[in-house]
């Protein structure tokens, strides 16, 4: 690892002071930790981390990282294009919530064969699903959008609700040219289903990939992130 990626455990993060010292560095965002612990996985989350992983030679390791900025998604700030539109109005696929969690899981990892959903990180989140009935205050869920002709999987992302906030994970999208564009209808459906249901805003994590910003989510740094999230969580 990287030498000013630091170790992180459970203990740390429970401790008030050493949290507050992460919170105000602003020199380090990225930390390692070899517990795939559910317990661990959803104190990181709740703290504001969202958590990849990264191969070393000893084998992968979970990178929780406090980012420096976030993308938020205040729902009246959603952009619909002509051509999202358009998808709707032709309505012949439909969001779904948790229908088809373990493929969208499987899509995942076909669509994006290196990249950090994978290993032990996918077996901790299909158990965070597997018991999500056990946890205060934390869901994994799957997000599908599905033809209503052919319930075929057009497009999903996997992700976590905690309190009135949403947070993306990860996702993929059919590269059909029959499908273009449904992948973006699939992020409106979605945060128009969020708005519906109550939720104060969704987490993006990085701010810097243009789709977000076309969706209508703006940058926050880490202080004023952490400052909503606290009181939305």
């Amino acid at each position: 690892m990287h030498s000013k990626i630091y170790n992180i455990t459970l203990e740390y993060l429970q401790n008030d002071l050493y949290k507050e010292m992460l919170y105000t560095d602003l020199k380090n965002d990225y930390y390692w930790t070899t517990d795939w612990s559910e317990e661990f996985y959803i104190e990181l989350a709740k703290s504001g981390f969202i958590s990849t992983t990264y191969d070393t030679k000893e084998g992968l390791v979970l990178l929780p990282e406090l980012q420096l900025d976030y993308a938020i998604l205040d729902f009246e700030n959603l952009h619909v294009s002509k051509k999202v539109k358009r998808l709707q109005n032709i309505n012949d696929a439909t969001l779904h919530f948790n229908t088809r969690f373990d493929e969208v899981i499987d899509r995942i990892s076909k669509q994006h064969q290196y990249n950090w959903f994978k290993d032990e990180y996918t077996q901790l989140i299909n158990s965070l699903y597997s018991n999500k009935n056990s946890f205060n205050n934390f869901e994994i869920c799957s997000v599908a959008l599905i033809s209503n002709e052919n319930n075929e999987l057009i497009s999903g992302e996997i992700g976590y609700i905690i309190g009135k906030t949403y947070t993306s994970l990860t996702g993929f999208s059919s590269k059909e040219k029959k499908y273009n564009n449904y992948g973006t209808l699939q992020l409106v459906l979605l945060s128009q289903y969020l708005q519906n249901k109550g939720f104060k805003f969704w987490n993006l994590g990085h701010p810097h990939m243009q789709y977000k910003k076309k969706l209508g989510a703006l940058a926050y740094t880490r202080k004023d992130f952490l400052a909503r999230w606290e009181d939305a969580i």
